[in-house]
């Protein structure tokens, strides 16, 4: 078996095939990796001689292969936060296990400065494209490997690289649909203390409406709930801390995206040895249509949900779902240094980038340890208390004004996370209204 440690070029075997293709003539450009360009928009330019995409600065080509523009977010918060772990560990060692045209390879190599990337993608028609990519970053820096590609499923090389004993210190799996089962592979190829970035785009499960395919993909019941792309993430990160658990490790959120197109949910989970130290935060979240009030209830809770509203305990309003994460979505300090980290480089300030700094700083205020998991619609909160909507930053002025903890969610535009109970955020509204 082939060793893929950066340190030693890698004799020719069986398994792995690392054979060069030649790249088309067409020279792409690169920008210095200690010089990242402040270009947020993917600009596509056709010539006769090519067709080829820039982000930040990157220039690569697609052809045939499966390309989403509207992603580029969530490939800039994935350099930050992988430039910030080089930055802490030296090293950076990086599997991209379904990479697709190779993008966020080659920006892992010139943005996040890896030590060496793996870029493995199962469609082997693809490979002319990555290596087109990727060959304008030498293959060897000196004796170092810089990257490679294969093209295996996504579950085989992980798996590989695990009985290898060759770590990464992040893996990128950016799958489709609601396939978990590269959870346990990537758990297993990666460094203890690394990260790993995962990927969801089931909104159909999330939403409550295949709540059989959410049981066998992230080992929970999910129902309709007013606030399911958050659950999608909850579920997401639920289904990472069960395969963690059952290899003897715990996970912990760095940051967890979620963008409407596609949907797309995307959570930065970075892995430590040890068990799961605060069970409280997986466990089950009730939602109740009549009040509109949410409430989390550990495992030995059940049989015992109800809501205030109802002296019943088995209220037919109630809706119950999980198990899944219940705690904190980011770690706000993670995100500060990388909200910092995009100011020095360029990527946000003086005009630019302007919907990156929005993000992370909502990102922040969301993770407020007082704030409770879902959020509620400005547009909810009238409905009910029978007026227009306030405006929303007016609502959580009032909320602010009232002791309570309150934030703009990143998920949904026109939605506050608050620890304020419906029934008073009614009354603030109608008291905004003047009724």
């Amino acid at each position: 078996m082939l060793s893929l440690s950066p340190k030693l070029p890698s004799p020719p075997i069986p398994f792995f095939s690392f054979q060069e293709t030649k790249p088309s003539n067409t020279k792409l450009k690169t920008p210095h990796a200690n010089k990242p360009h402040n270009s947020v928009t993917t600009q596509f330019v056709s010539t006769a001689e090519s067709d080829y995409h820039t982000e930040r600065g990157v220039q690569f080509t697609v052809g045939g292969s499966f390309f989403r523009q509207e992603s580029f977010t969530g490939r800039d918060l994935g350099v930050l936060a992988s430039y910030l772990y080089k930055q802490s560990k030296s090293e950076l060692r990086v599997l991209d296990a379904m990479c697709g045209c190779g993008i966020r390879s080659l920006r892992y190599l010139v943005e996040a400065e890896a030590d060496f990337v793996l870029a493995n993608d199962a469609n082997d028609e693809y490979r002319r494209i990555i290596l087109s990519n990727l060959s304008y970053i030498p293959r060897f820096s000196g004796i170092t490997r810089r990257w490679a590609v294969t093209h295996f499923d996504a579950n085989r090389i992980m798996t590989e690289c695990y009985l290898q004993k060759d770590f990464f210190d992040l893996i990128d799996v950016d799958s489709f649909g609601s396939d978990s089962s590269f959870l346990r592979s990537a758990l297993n190829a990666l460094r203890l203390g690394g990260l790993v970035y995962v990927t969801s785009t089931d909104g159909y499960s999330s939403g409550g409406h295949r709540p059989h395919n959410s049981l066998a993909s992230y080992g929970a019941y999910i129902r309709p709930m007013p606030y399911s792309n958050e659950i999608g993430l909850r579920m997401l990160i639920g289904g990472a801390v069960r395969e963690a658990s059952v290899l003897g490790y715990y996970v912990t959120p760095i940051f967890s995206y979620y963008s409407y197109h596609g949907p797309v949910f995307r959570v930065m989970l970075r892995v430590n040895r040890g068990k799961l130290t605060d069970i409280r935060h997986y466990g089950f979240i009730s939602y109740c249509f009549k009040c509109g009030n949410s409430q989390s209830h550990s495992w030995d809770k059940l049989g015992k949900i109800g809501c205030p509203c109802s002296d019943s305990k088995s209220s037919g309003s109630v809706v119950v779902s999980g198990p899944l994460w219940t705690g904190p979505l980011h770690d706000p300090t993670y995100l500060t240094d990388m909200l910092n980290l995009s100011k020095e480089w360029g990527w946000i300030g003086n005009g630019a980038g302007l919907d990156l700094e929005k993000l992370l700083k909502q990102m922040i205020d969301e993770s407020d340890p007082k704030l409770p998991f879902g959020y509620i619609k400005v547009d909810e909160v009238a409905s009910r208390a029978k007026i227009n909507s306030p405006p929303l930053g007016t609502m959580i002025s009032a909320l602010h004004k009232e002791g309570y903890a309150a934030s703009r969610s990143h998920i949904a535009p026109n939605a506050i996370k608050t620890d304020c109970p419906v029934a008073s955020c009614i009354r603030i509204a109608r008291e905004l209204q003047g009724c």
